[in-house]
């Protein structure tokens, strides 16, 4: 069983973002994975941006990147970029935590224009941090999201698919890792 930490980028309590995410974590719950939370809105948002390694929250989220196997990480687009909220937080991030780890990247967006900010905003960065394999991502529009009263999700069936492939594959990198003791 592999460890994942389940980081959500969105500065918004009621985000689809955040709830498609909490979906996905049953998901990979059910592939035998320990699934822990980290949603940025919910650091103290001045040692947040002040970089404050110091501050006991920001050094739980720091020792929690560290010390996981793989990490999925979904944010909304905002102007063909992730949010902030994630940018300030791997930016106080040592520059090589991502070494030895698997990572998702999914992203949530009201145009099909921002498709390719995975691609070319994200996936840099995580490459720079060392994340030793990074899975496809997945793209899903705001449209595509309905929460429902209880808090799940329900998507159309082509955007559910592609996102229980990524999920899948994802689960299936980290297990092929631990039976490599990489």
């Amino acid at each position: 069983m592999a460890a994942v930490l389940s980081v959500c980028g969105s500065p918004s309590a009621s985000s689809r973002t955040a709830h498609l995410l909490r979906q996905l974590d049953i998901r990979l719950a059910a592939h035998g994975h320990q699934v822990t939370h980290l949603d940025i809105r919910t650091l103290p948002p001045q040692a947040l941006f002040q970089a404050d390694t110091r501050h006991p929250a920001i050094a739980a989220a720091v020792r929690d990147v560290a010390h996981t196997d793989g990490i999925v990480i979904a944010t909304p687009i905002y102007k063909a970029a992730y949010s902030g909220a994630l940018k300030s937080l791997l930016d106080l991030l040592p520059q090589r935590v991502l070494t030895g780890k698997t990572v998702l990247p999914l992203a949530t967006g009201g145009s099909p224009a921002h498709v390719l900010a995975i691609d070319y905003a994200l996936r840099p960065v995580l490459n720079s941090m060392g994340a030793t394999h990074i899975v496809q991502g997945r793209f899903t529009l705001d449209e595509d999201i309905t929460v429902n009263e209880d808090g799940s999700v329900t998507l159309p069936p082509p955007a559910a698919d592609a996102l229980n492939r990524a999920i899948d594959q994802f689960a299936r990198t980290l297990h092929q890792m631990s039976a490599r003791g990489a």
